[in-house]
């Protein structure tokens, strides 16, 4: 059995990334959330994960320039937003709000070819 795929999510509301921590973890995911960027970059400095979920507001340092950032390390992101896709930051793979399972999905088979279906 292969290793499973680490995702971090990174969302300033709880239940958001309590809603995406639930369909990570059924698609048969390892997750880890941060509530704020510099707590994110703390958590992928340490476990660098296979994808990393922005959301773009967030407190202090924004979604935009984690993004930015982590597009420099060249780490896997997907963006989820209320906000028209047009409107996000360059990105890997899109999540918009509401996010569903079916998104979710999408983008692991996008951004991270060893995962599986679970």
């Amino acid at each position: 059995m292969s290793e499973p795929v680490h995702v971090l999510i990174v969302d300033d509301s709880e239940d958001q990334r309590m809603l995406l921590r639930r369909y990570f973890e059924r698609a048969g995911c390892e997750v880890a959330e941060a509530g704020t960027a510099l707590d994110a970059l703390d958590s992928f400095n340490s476990h660098a994960p296979d994808l990393t979920v922005i959301d773009l507001v967030l407190p202090g340092m924004d979604g935009w320039a984690l993004a930015e950032v982590l597009s420099h390390r060249k780490a896997a992101i997907a963006i989820s937003s209320v906000m028209d896709r047009q409107h996000y930051p360059a990105q890997h793979a899109a999540l918009p709000k509401p996010v569903s399972s079916a998104h979710v999905r999408s983008a692991l088979e996008q951004l991270v070819p060893r995962w599986t279906a679970a």
